[in-house]
């Protein structure tokens, strides 16, 4: 089979001239190099069209399906987030009622939005000793359905943000004995199943509808995902409608390329290096093993994903973001994200040997520095955060489809305590919604906010003027509606 980047060479290559976009005609132009215009296409003679695929691309999409024991797969190049808008637009009908993962990524709850769906929340059990989001439990999904038998799908996210994974074909026979569908967010898993040594990906497991996000754990250009298709629970040919209303009428070709040659090294090499991927990873904690503070959490095949290096601060005297700054300014590693008492390091197929030495050595090194300063008393007591329990649950007043559509001002954090939340509020990343359109404001969660902005941590949906904190809040008899 021919390759989309082969393919791209030999039409740079062919003599032929462009009288046809894009605008760069595939020469040089300011910072734009040569290299990268040459291969940049639209849909001419002899490359198919992503939204009606008959040749090359056809045959792709059909190659990624094989690969992931899926019936179906599409390219997306419009990110995971194309992916669940039209999955979730797919599954349920205009006002249905959909279940899912309260740590879904902001992508679902616009899909809510745009199909003005009823939202049911489960909300994972806590790791309390790394304070992170753990899997949905099966049992967890029946009480759910049992309690709301008109809901028309479900939607999780496995493995999480920091790779946690869920029973998914436990899960997949619970949702399935209802005849309802299960979407599968694994944008962080598409490297799972691939291999021996890796958890089966939710393709394998039973889900209808599964997302990929190549670009986060394999080896492609970013924006580069990957959306499959299961079982007769899903209308196909309303699938397609959706991909061609939320995916680009402009697909670009290089990032489809990107698919093709993750997808084919894959096909190659995945077993290879993904036994090198298994060593490395776990020489590394093997090393770190002898840290005395900072604590790592384990790689289990069966619960945690490989690849992502938590390290928890707790007790340490140092907060998440102190260990992040630590990282980035003094050692030159560049984390995946900082949260409250711990730091997000990601690693892939294709990490160097030096990108292992590196993290190893700081670690020990800041384990080493954090021995000295606590024998000494100095940094005890700093940095510690109290114990937030829970991940929050917020008490919906008003769908999200009305309210994200109402009036809106911006509100003094310390005025919030009983008002209605009028935007999106999240630590970014992951992005994991903490406060949704139309859910009360609690004293609680205000509390919450002020501790992470003062922390350094990225707070979305909070704005900082003149020292202080602002969130947007609906306008509208919010007092009357909570009955105050």
């Amino acid at each position: 089979m021919k390759h989309l980047f082969d393919m791209l060479s030999e039409n740079r290559d062919s003599g032929i001239y462009p009288y046809h976009m894009p605008g760069h005609k595939r020469r040089a132009c300011g910072k734009l190099e040569s290299g990268l215009c040459g291969i940049d296409i639209t849909e001419i003679d002899g490359f198919d069209n992503l939204h009606q695929p008959e040749g090359i691309l056809l045959d792709l999409q059909r190659k990624a399906a094989g690969l992931y024991g899926a019936e179906e797969s599409f390219y997306l190049v419009n990110g995971s987030t194309a992916g669940i808008l039209s999955a979730v637009s797919a599954a349920l009908p205009q006002g249905g009622h959909i279940l899912m993962a309260r740590n879904c990524h902001r992508s679902a709850y616009h899909a809510a939005y745009l199909r003005n769906l009823r939202v049911s929340y489960l909300y994972p059990p806590v790791l309390a000793s790394y304070d992170i989001l753990d899997g949905i439990q099966p049992r967890q999904v029946r009480e759910a359905l049992n309690a709301e038998p008109d809901i028309q799908a479900v939607l999780l996210v496995s493995p999480t943000y920091e790779g946690r994974i869920s029973e998914i074909r436990a899960i997949a026979e619970v949702v399935h004995e209802r005849g309802i569908p299960l979407i599968v967010d694994e944008a962080h898993g598409a490297h799972l199943g691939l291999a021996h040594n890796l958890h089966e990906n939710s393709c394998m497991a039973g889900a209808d509808l599964v997302v990929h996000s190549l670009h986060k754990t394999l080896p492609s250009l970013t924006q580069t995902a990957l959306l499959h298709v299961n079982g007769d629970l899903i209308d196909r040919g309303l699938l397609r409608r959706y991909l061609h209303i939320y995916q680009t009428s402009s697909p670009s070709y290089i990032l489809m390329a990107s698919i093709d040659n993750a997808m084919d090294f894959m096909e190659r090499k995945r077993q290879e290096a993904f036994e090198a991927f298994g060593k490395n990873y776990s020489e590394m904690l093997a090393e770190l093993s002898a840290c005395r503070h900072l604590r790592i959490l384990p790689w289990e095949r069966e619960r945690q994903d490989i690849g992502k290096l938590i390290v928890s601060v707790k007790g340490t005297g140092l907060s998440g973001k102190d260990l992040y700054d630590i990282l980035l300014q003094k050692y030159k590693l560049q984390p995946e994200m900082a949260a409250e008492n711990y730091v997000l390091a990601m690693f892939t197929v294709n990490d160097s040997a030096e990108g292992y030495e590196r993290m190893t050595r700081a670690l020990l090194g800041i384990d080493s520095a954090a021995d000295a300063e606590m024998q000494n008393g100095a940094a005890r007591g700093k940095g510690e955060t109290a114990e937030k329990g829970m991940f929050p649950q917020p008490v919906c007043k008003i769908p999200l489809s009305e309210a994200w559509d109402m009036k809106t001002a911006e509100t003094l954090l310390q005025e919030c305590p009983g008002r209605l939340a009028g935007e999106f509020v999240n630590l970014y990343p992951p992005g994991v919604p903490l406060l949704v359109p139309g859910e009360e404001i609690t004293q609680e969660m205000c509390s919450r906010l002020a501790d992470y902005v003062s922390q350094g941590l990225t707070v979305q949906g909070v704005c900082l003027r003149d020292d202080k904190m602002y969130i947007r809040t609906l306008m509208t008899c919010q007092r009357d509606m909570l009955g105050t």
